[in-house]
């Protein structure tokens, strides 16, 4: 009994340390999930988490870690998955084998070598509004502290539900954290969002990417066409950076022209590229400003964390640099 009396106090310990990072993301509830999803991995025998939130007849994963990293966005139906009946039934369920459980798709669990998972709902205003669900390739892999791990970190994430909720109403709140011409997140929380993802790319041995994006021809834009054209070009190019990031990462306006992207996690500096590749083919469709044709430019500078810095001074000063180069040889090469 004392040994189990120890072992809670200890995972009530860890918890609360998750808690710390949570209050550190303020109302931003998809890197609470993130951060929610890769820390239980340490605390259970899990093989992967994952956070899914419902929408409409489906469940959708918002977030993920471990071999299940990589299937953000998959949307599962309520109807045919074990998820879909923890909702239904509001209440924690667990499959010690998927191959003689009659709640679960067994050529889907087949499919990604899954054999036993615990289930719990999320919680706000009284209904299940998704579930906290954790997996491993073995049967019978959980026991009661696994299962006891996945309530408490469910209680975080369905206080996070109602704190992001209520402050998503609160237009002072917004006014304070995003910028007001193109609704993205503004310098203040784009700096907060740096640190906070330096962090935890230290902690968890990852990479983090800052991508500097300088909105090329502004001012040319303004005097040929007015203000209220460079207000819908900037616009557009924050909307196409956010067409390309992921759910986990951080588009910002800086200032002027200024914008500047938080990807992280990241696995290498492959993955980083990619996005911004990305981000440059969306320039490519043109739109109309003044009545004319006319295609976005920007210049593009990525930095990685640790390779190009380790703080967000060093880092920003890379991407800088990086983005300078691009701009140089774009004009060299248009000459």
């Amino acid at each position: 009994m004392n040994d189990e009396r120890e072992l809670e106090v200890s995972l009530l310990k860890r918890v609360i340390a998750v808690q710390t990072g949570v209050a550190r993301l303020g109302v931003d509830f998809e890197a609470i999930a993130t951060l929610v999803s890769r820390e239980i991995l340490g605390m259970t025998s899990a093989d992967a988490a994952i956070v899914e939130m419902l929408e409409g007849d489906e469940l959708v994963y918002l977030a993920a870690s471990g071999s299940a990293a990589n299937s953000v966005g998959l949307r599962l139906s309520l109807a045919t998955s074990l998820s879909g009946v923890c909702v239904t039934q509001a209440r924690t369920l667990y499959c010690e084998d998927a191959h003689s459980d009659p709640r679960v798709d067994r050529q889907a669990c087949d499919r990604v070598g899954l054999r036993s998972m615990v289930v719990a709902p999320l919680f706000h205003r009284g209904a299940a509004v998704g579930v906290l669900k954790i997996l491993s390739s073995r049967p019978s892999a959980f026991d009661w502290r696994d299962r006891k791990v996945l309530t408490y970190m469910a209680g975080v994430i369905a206080a996070s539900i109602h704190t992001a909720s209520r402050y998503a109403e609160d237009a002072l709140f917004r006014k304070a954290t995003r910028d007001h011409l193109t609704g993205l997140a503004n310098r203040a929380l784009f700096h907060d969002r740096l640190e906070h993802g330096l962090e935890q790319a230290a902690r968890h041995g990852d990479y983090l990417g800052l991508v500097y994006v300088d909105m090329d021809e502004l001012k040319s834009l303004n005097d040929r066409h007015g203000h209220q054209a460079g207000d819908i070009a900037l616009r557009t190019l924050g909307s196409r950076l956010v067409s390309c990031a992921r759910r986990s990462d951080t588009v910002a306006r800086l200032g002027g022209d200024e914008f500047g992207v938080v990807l992280s996690p990241l696995q290498n500096r492959s993955a980083g590229e990619e996005v911004v590749a990305r981000m440059q083919a969306s320039l490519e469709e043109r739109m109309l400003i003044g009545g004319e044709p006319r295609r976005l430019r920007a210049s593009f500078g990525l930095a990685l964390f640790p390779d190009d810095g380790i703080s967000p001074d060093q880092l920003l000063e890379a991407a800088d640099r990086a983005m300078y180069r691009a701009k140089r040889k774009r004009v060299r090469e248009s000459q």
